[in-house]
C-alpha cells in the first residue's frame, strides 16, 4: 500500500502469500483503503474499535513467503474467474497486488532442499528483517495463511514447516498469528521459545464458517438446558484445502478445534463427528452441514440441522486484516506472551478466555478499549487500570441485570479480565536477532513445505 513515510507503516507477512486467502487479504485491503468496496466483515472497522489506535488499511505492507511461484495479480485472476473477487477489482488494484508480489520470498522446505532446520529458520528470518529494513516499517506481523499440514509425530519427528515460520517470526522480533489448524506456535520447541522472546501472539485455526455457528449453537443449547445427543456435520471443499484435508492426518488436525468448541461450549462431547471431503469443482467455495440430535422436555427428541454455504478466502481475508491490526497494535503497547483476548477469530485459542461467541465478542471489545488507552506501557499502572476498568464493567452489568450473583461474578471476570489485558513485559522488537539460529532446539528437517 502506498503511504505518507510521515506516517508509521506496519508490514504484514503472510506465510502461504501466493494462496487464495493472502490474495484476497491484499486485494481486499487495497480495495477498501481506495473505497472500492465497503470493509464488510472487518469487526475493527466498526464504531467499538474506534478509538483502538490500529493502523490504517493504507499504512499496511505485505510481503511473505511461499514455495508456489504463480504472481498474485494471475492468482487474482483465477479468483475472479471462480467469483470469489468481483469483476474488475483485480485489474483495479493490479499495483498494489504487484508491489505485494515483489515482497514474496521462496518457502521451504521443498523437495531436494538440503537445508537444516536451523538453516531454514535463519534465511526466513532474514528475509523478514530485511523486508521491515527495506520499508522503514515500526513493526511487522507474521501471519501463517498456508494449507493445513498433518500433525508432527513425536518429539523425533521433523518440525514442520509451520513452526519454522513460527521460530523464524519469532527471530525477527515479529509477533506471530496462525490462522491455520498447524501447529506453528504450539509446538513445544516453539512455545519455549515463545515464552522466551516475549513476543505477542495469537492462534489457532481462524473461526470462518462451521465452527463459527457452533460457538453460537453449542451455548444457545446449554443455556436452554437442552440436551444434546448427537452432533454430526459433514465439509464439502474444493481448491488447495480440500486438497490438503483429503489428508486424513491434516483432517484430523482441522477437527480437533471444531471438537473443541462442542466440548467447551456443551460442557460434554457428543457423539458423532466431521467429515471433510474433497470436491475439487467446487474451488474456494465450501459446504458445511451440520446435524444436530437433541432431547427436550419428559425426553422429547428433536433434530435441528444447518447449512453454511459461503466462500473461504472471502470469510477468512477480513478477519486476518483484523488480527494483523490487533496484534500489531498490541505489540505498539508492550503486550506480550498469548493474546487470549483475540479467542473470538478463533477455533482453538490460545490463552484464558470464554467460549461463546458473544462472550468471546465481549472481550475483544474490552481489549480494544484497552489498546485505545495504550495499555501495556505503563506496567503495574496499566494492569491495575485494566482491573478497575474491567470491575467497573462487570459492576454496570450486574446493575442492569438487578442480580447480586452476576455483580459479584462480573466482577471477578473483570478482575481476570484485567489482569490479562494488563500483563506486560515492554517491547522487544528485534530481540534474538544475534542469536545463534543453531541454539532451537529438535530434529532436522526433511519433507516438503505446504
Amino acid at each position: 500500500m502506498s503511504a505518507s513515510l510521515s506516517r508509521p507503516r506496519v508490514g504484514v507477512w503472510l506465510i502461504g502469500a501466493r494462496g487464495s486467502v493472502a490474495t484476497t487479504v491484499v486485494t481486499g485491503c487495497a480495495a477498501v483503503a481506495a473505497g472500492l468496496h465497503p470493509p464488510t466483515g472487518m469487526v475493527t472497522e466498526t464504531p467499538a474499535f474506534n478509538g483502538s489506535g490500529l493502523p490504517a488499511l493504507s499504512d499496511l505492507v505485505f510481503g511473505g513467503h511461499d514455495t508456489l511461484d504463480c504472481p498474485l495479480p494471475k492468482r487474482a485472476e483465477t479468483l475472479t474467474a471462480g467469483g470469489v473477487l468481483p469483476p474488475g477489482l483485480a485489474t483495479a488494484v493490479t499495483a498494489e497486488l504487484a508491489a505485494a508480489d515483489r515482497e514474496i520470498r521462496p518457502g521451504g522446505p521443498t523437495p531436494g532442499d538440503t537445508r537444516s532446520q536451523a538453516e531454514l529458520i535463519t534465511a526466513f528470518a532474514a528475509d523478514i528483517r530485511d523486508f521491515v529494513h527495506r520499508h522503514h516499517l515500526e513493526r511487522a506481523v507474521v501471519v501463517n495463511v498456508a494449507s493445513t499440514e498433518p500433525a508432527s509425530q513425536g518429539p523425533d519427528a521433523p518440525l514442520p514447516a509451520s513452526t519454522l515460520y513460527a521460530l523464524a517470526a519469532l527471530r525477527a522480533g515479529c509477533p506471530y498469528v496462525n490462522f491455520t489448524p498447524s501447529e506453528g506456535m504450539h509446538h513445544p520447541v516453539a512455545a519455549d521459545e515463545a515464552a522466551r522472546s516475549g513476543m505477542p501472539h495469537a492462534g489457532r485455526d481462524g473461526k470462518t464458517g462451521q465452527t463459527l455457528l457452533r460457538a453460537v449453537l453449542g451455548p444457545m443449547f446449554a443455556q436452554r438446558a437442552l440436551r444434546v445427543r448427537a452432533w454430526s456435520g459433514t465439509n464439502l471443499l474444493g481448491g488447495g484445502d480440500g486438497a490438503a484435508l483429503a489428508d486424513p492426518a491434516a483432517a484430523a488436525a482441522k477437527n480437533a478445534g471444531k471438537e473443541r468448541v462442542l466440548a467447551d461450549t456443551l460442557g460434554t462431547v457428543p457423539e458423532g463427528e466431521v467429515h471433510i471431503d474433497d470436491v475439487p469443482v467446487l474451488g474456494d467455495w465450501k459446504t458445511a452441514w451440520d446435524h444436530i440430535a437433541f432431547d427436550g422436555f419428559l425426553g422429547t427428541r428433536m433434530i435441528l440441522q444447518t447449512i453454511w454455504q459461503g466462500c473461504d478466502s472471502a470469510l477468512a481475508a477480513p478477519l486476518v486484516l483484523d488480527l494483523a491490526r490487533l496484534t500489531a497494535r498490541a505489540h505498539e503497547t508492550g503486550l506480550s506472551g498469548p493474546l487470549g483476548a483475540l479467542g473470538f477469530y478463533f477455533k482453538d485459542p490460545v490463552g484464558e478466555g470464554p467460549s461463546g461467541l458473544s462472550e468471546q465478542y465481549e472481550d475483544l471489545v474490552r481489549f480494544g478499549r484497552s489498546l485505545g488507552r495504550g495499555e501495556g506501557e505503563g506496567g503495574g499502572d496499566a494492569q491495575r487500570d485494566g482491573q478497575r476498568d474491567g470491575q467497573r464493567d462487570a459492576q454496570r452489568e450486574g446493575q442492569r441485570q438487578g442480580e447480586g450473583d452476576v455483580q459479584r461474578n462480573g466482577q471477578r471476570e473483570g478482575q481476570r479480565e484485567g489482569e490479562r489485558e494488563g500483563e506486560v513485559e515492554g517491547q522487544r522488537e528485534g530481540e534474538g536477532e544475534g542469536r545463534d539460529a543453531r541454539s532451537v532446539s529438535g530434529p532436522e528437517v526433511t519433507g516438503e513445505a505446504r
